[in-house]
Order: structure tokens, then sequence, then C-alpha cells
């Protein structure tokens, strides 16, 4: 059997193991990436948040996704029953990026692949991880390939950014279920050919459908717009035909995007993803390091996903490089709790969302300027500013703000 050694082991070539793989690879390591599909791959996640470039311009992949052409976004825009608020990144209140792109993540997730092979990483691709077994640090993994061949790879450590293949989390029982209650999305992309009359394409827009079902509309360069409902699967269990025929359905029961996209053209047959939410015990352990999807995903309705992807990839890696150099690292308080920060901020935002507490604070008369800047930071992915009150003290702020906003709103 053919054995490999090197000094990194990444298992997935999404964002999160290409952000890693590149850190780790500049810093003067061996790095191999393996990965169970053949790219490029359909996946969802498609809205960035500002948060990531910071990670993106580390990994050295800025240019290559500017040469792509994918469509800028400045913002995100909520609707309600005629009521609109729009966030714009110009105005949040943390300093950091105020742009970021809207993007097919086959393409993207290809480039920045391809850009990571340019720096001398190799990717194995449609390559199982079947087995590892760990000598203290040191690891030793089996895989299959496409043709059904075994060999093993030897690692001084493993970064899993397997996403939801979660490989590490599996094959030591490490997985755990989410507080949240399971959801569903049925989604496709359009032929987005009325788009003008209606969103700005800068911006995601989330429409709220009922008071916890949504509707995301993500516009690309290319044209065409992702659009999914989201809500709990009772909502769609009355549904009648195929795919196509609810989300259909779906899209003309709902005004704002009825006659937009009223017999446009579905690039493929609506899929649907449901039960998304899941955890794990522990990001991190002798020898390796979860990040991205396998350490725990929330709900897709803040974008959330790829930003604590990549951003715990480039925290996990830069960690890497210091045991690897022999120097001491506090994985508990360095990795585990800065990531559950940014994990708490996002989930207190989600279930805000789900309960009425967001729509409260975001479809108001009259909103404070400097809190709105203050929330807009969160949704452009800056979870970890302690100098945000509605980061720091994230779950009392919200819904005290919603308290005001409701006594203000009954005395009037």
């Amino acid at each position: 059997m053919k054995t490999e050694n090197v000094d990194v082991l990444v298992i997935g070539a999404g964002p999160s193991g290409t952000v890693a793989a590149s850190i780790i690879n500049k810093a003067g390591f061996n790095v191999k990436i393996v990965e169970k599909m053949k790219f490029p791959r359909f996946v969802i996640g498609e809205s960035l948040l500002p948060r990531c470039m910071e990670a993106l311009e580390e990994a050295g992949f800025l240019d290559a996704l500017r040469q792509a052409g994918f469509q800028e976004k400045y913002g995100a825009k909520f609707v309600s029953n005629g009521k609109v608020c729009d966030f714009e990144f110009d105005y949040q209140f943390t300093p950091g990026w105020t742009r970021t792109w809207q993007v097919p993540r086959a393409e993207f997730d290809k480039i920045l692949a391809d850009t990571v092979v340019s720096q001398g990483v190799p990717i194995s691709y449609e390559t199982t991880v079947t087995g590892i077994k760990f000598n203290g640090s040191e690891s030793e993994t089996t895989v299959v390939d496409a043709k059904g061949e075994e060999s093993t790879i030897k690692a001084r450590f493993i970064v899993d950014g397997s996403g939801y293949g979660r490989v590490i989390p599996r094959l030591f029982n490490l997985e755990r279920p989410s507080s949240l209650p399971p959801r569903k999305a049925l989604f496709t992309h359009f032929v987005d050919l009325k788009r003008a009359m209606a969103d700005q394409p800068s911006r995601i827009t989330i429409v709220v459908h009922k008071p916890d079902v949504w509707i995301w509309v993500i516009p690309f360069s290319n044209g065409k717009t992702s659009l999914g409902f989201v809500g709990s699967p009772s909502f769609f269990e009355p549904l009648k035909g195929t795919p196509e025929d609810q989300l259909r359905h779906l899209v003309s029961t709902e005004p704002y995007l009825a006659e937009r996209f009223k017999n446009a053209e579905m690039i493929f047959e609506p899929r649907e993803l449901k039960s998304w939410s899941v955890t794990t015990d522990k990001f991190f352990g002798e020898g390796f390091v979860l990040t991205g999807n396998v350490t725990e995903f929330l709900d897709p309705v803040f974008s959330s996903g790829v930003t604590l992807a990549v951003s715990s990839s480039q925290i996990a890696a830069n960690l890497v490089v210091r045991e690897l150099k022999a120097e001491k690292v506090d994985w508990q308080k360095e990795y585990m709790d800065v990531m559950m920060q940014g994990v708490d901020v996002f989930r207190t935002y989600v279930n805000a969302w789900y309960d009425g507490t967001l729509h409260t604070i975001f479809f108001a008369e009259n909103q404070d300027e400097d809190i709105k800047n203050m929330i807009c930071s969160v949704l452009a992915g800056y979870v970890w500013d302690q100098n945000n009150p509605y980061v720091k003290d994230h779950e009392q702020a919200v819904n005290k703000l919603a308290r005001i906003i409701r006594l203000r709103d009954t005395i009037v």
C-alpha cells in the first residue's frame, strides 16, 4: 500500500480547507488536501459577508476572485409586508471590509481550489477518508481514490474542513444535535430577466413570507438569481406536485416576487436541504482541529456559514503553524472559546429572527442609526468585536432593544 508523508493533511477542498491549506503552506510546511467530490460541484452558501475578505486576503485568493467578476455585495435588505430595512456595510460600526461578493459556489470554490494548487498544495479529488489512527499528535489516514485504490497519508497534524461530510466527528463519535429546531429549504437558480424591476443586485434580499418562513434572493453577475424558501418541514408538507411545481406555487403566493419570477426559467430542478443544524463536543484534539461547518452550522438566514468557515480556518491555520514550530498553543482559549464567541453571537441573531424579535427591530419606525450600524456590523460578520454592545452583550442588547421598541409603539 502506498504511503505518503506530509506535515499537514487537510480534509476538504472547500473554502475552509483551502484557506487553511494556503496559510499553512505559506509558512513553509508540506500540506496535502484530500477531497471526496470532483470539482466543480454544487453547494449553497452563496452570499458572503465582509469579514470573509480578511481570511481570503491572508490566503492570497483575492486577485483570482476579483478576476472572476462576481457580483459585488454592499449590504443586505430585509422586506416584510411592504416595509423595508436596508443595511449598508459602508455604515457598519466595526472598522473593516465594507464589500464582498455573491457567488455561485461551484465556480467560487473551484477558483479557491485551483489557486491553492497553484501555490503548491496538491489536491486529491474523489478521494474518501475511510479511517484515521492517532498516535499522539501523529496520524495515519487511510483513503480510497476514485479507482478504489487504498493508500495512507501520515501527517503531523490534520485540519478537518470537510463541511457537511464531518469526517472526524463521525469517525470518532463527536457529533451532537443542535439546540435549533429542524428546518428545510427548497431552492433553485432562476434566469432573472426582470431583475431591474425589483432589487438592487448588490445585496442579498431576505423576504419575510410568514412569521417563521423567509425567502432568500441572491443575484449573481451572470444574470441568474438564487432563490430559496426556508421554514419548518411542516410548512412544506401540504405542497403537491414536483419540486418545480412546489417552488413555483410558493413564488406565486409571494407578492414581492410573483411577477418578477413568473414563468422564469429554472436552471435546475429545485433541491431541498433540511435538518442542517448540527454541532460537536469539541473543535480540536491532539493532532487535529475542526474548521468550518465541521464545528457547528447554524442556519442560512444571515449567511454565517462561509464566514465561520473561513474565519475558523484562518485562526486555526495560524495556530497549527505555531504548534508545528513547537510553540505553546492553548487550543481551548485561542480557538474553541474564540469560535464559540462568534457562533453564540450568530445563534442569538438566528433565534431572534425566528421568534420575531429582529422583525420588531428591523421594521421599526424612527430607527436609531447608531444602533442600526452596530447591528449592521454583526450582519457583516464582525461577531468578535467586543467594542460593539450588540456583540459583547448580544442576547441582552437585542432583547432589550425589542422591548423598548414595543413599549414605545404601544404608548404611541
